[in-house]
């Protein structure tokens, strides 16, 4: 049931874009009152396509990156995951499996157990939800205005998981170059929940500089989970301290780069890894990123436990026409994707103690909110 679903998603989101009609790339814009951001989505994982904020100089810029033709947020093999809500599960997944309850290691015969299908590290493990996750669904608009935009999404019980899980997804933008996501779900039976949303930033739009090195970063964390060679966690974390990964207090992306490298997965350089949060986000930034070269500043609050910091060294995928492409590609480094969400693969690292089961009676809600100033 579950292939002829996938199946039947997939044929209709190809007669859609075959034949011209505009959803679920339909463009939804929502603006601030007061001028200060700009956003655009579409309905296909309710993706935000752009994001247009004020620099030093008071010119609006794009800061994320993405397609001119949002179709190949379904097409594009490369698959970067340009900003989406991930779900079901986002991150990675051991082995494509989990038990319910959690156990470590969980057996492929055993009672409880689940397989979805693995589309990583040469199928050892599952990542940010299966082949077709939650970015490459369509989403349904329920609600809009000229500052909101909410989008509905049906999972019936897709790439193996349990149950079914209805998901809201609101975009808002507010006075002061606020943006605020949040994402509220119901699950019909017991199932695992952790989402992101997958913004890749570059602060610059690809004006005065190619990179994010430059970018000065802060990540109040003074521990990384510890993964093993396919980026699954092996139940330990590291010490931040006196190691690159150590951005409590603030500095470049690019300070001690060369002391990066492996860091990110074999032959890699730089970082995507998942920084566990020293306190309660939702009150005072967790992130912190800024250039200076545009002068954009970004304040991150968030009511999730985690953040993975990814800086890119994989991506290789045509610019927007407005950063340069398409002639020039997004290659590594040129961006940075921060990704708020909770404890990776915590469904088979019982260890941890971190419930990620949800279900009747136990809804699921995500949220973060992005501040943008200028620095001069």
């Amino acid at each position: 049931m579950v292939q002829i679903l996938t199946a039947f998603v997939f044929v209709a989101t190809f007669l859609h874009v075959s034949y011209g009609v505009e959803w679920p790339f339909d463009i939804t814009t929502i603006s601030a009152p007061d001028g200060s951001i700009t956003a655009k989505f579409v309905s296909f994982g309710a993706t935000m396509t752009e994001l247009w904020v004020k620099d030093k100089f008071g010119n609006a810029r794009d800061i994320i990156l993405g397609y001119d033709d949002n179709s190949e947020l379904l097409t594009d093999p490369a698959h970067p995951v340009f900003n989406p809500i991930v779900g079901r599960y986002a991150n990675r997944i051991k082995n494509g499996t989990f038990s319910i309850p959690i156990t470590q290691n969980a057996q492929p015969d055993g009672p409880n157990v689940y397989h979805i299908p693995t589309n990583d590290h040469d199928g050892q493990d599952t990542l940010h939800g299966g082949i077709y996750g939650w970015d490459r669904r369509n989403w349904t608009i329920v609600s809009k205005t000229k500052t909101s935009v909410t989008y509905h999404h049906l999972d019936a019980a897709d790439e193996g998981f349990p149950g079914n899980v209805s998901a809201f997804a609101t975009h808002t933008v507010e006075n002061g170059g606020i943006l605020k996501t949040t994402v509220h779900a119901t699950a019909t039976e017991l199932t695992p929940l952790m989402l992101t949303q997958h913004i890749y930033w570059n602060l610059d739009a690809f004006q005065g500089s190619q990179d994010i090195l430059s970018h000065h970063l802060h990540v109040d964390s003074s521990k990384v989970v510890a993964v093993d060679s396919n980026a699954v966690p092996t139940g330990d974390f590291i010490d931040v301290a006196d190691t690159p990964f150590d951005f409590r207090t603030t500095k470049k992306i690019g300070d001690a780069w060369n002391s990066t490298v492996g860091l990110c997965g074999d032959g890699c350089q730089g970082f995507d890894s998942c920084w566990i949060y020293d306190h309660d986000e939702s009150a005072k930034p967790g992130v912190t990123l800024w250039s200076d070269v545009s002068g954009i500043k970004l304040d991150i609050t968030t009511e999730n436990p985690a953040v993975q910091v990814y800086t890119a060294f994989w991506l290789n995928t045509p610019r927007k026409v407005v950063h340069g492409g398409p002639s020039l590609n997004y290659t590594k480094w040129t961006a940075v994707a921060i990704e708020q969400e909770g404890y990776i693969d915590a469904i088979n690292t019982p260890e941890w103690g971190v419930d990620q089961i949800y279900g009747p009676g136990k809804d699921y809600s995500w949220s973060s909110t992005y501040k943008f100033s200028t620095v001069h």
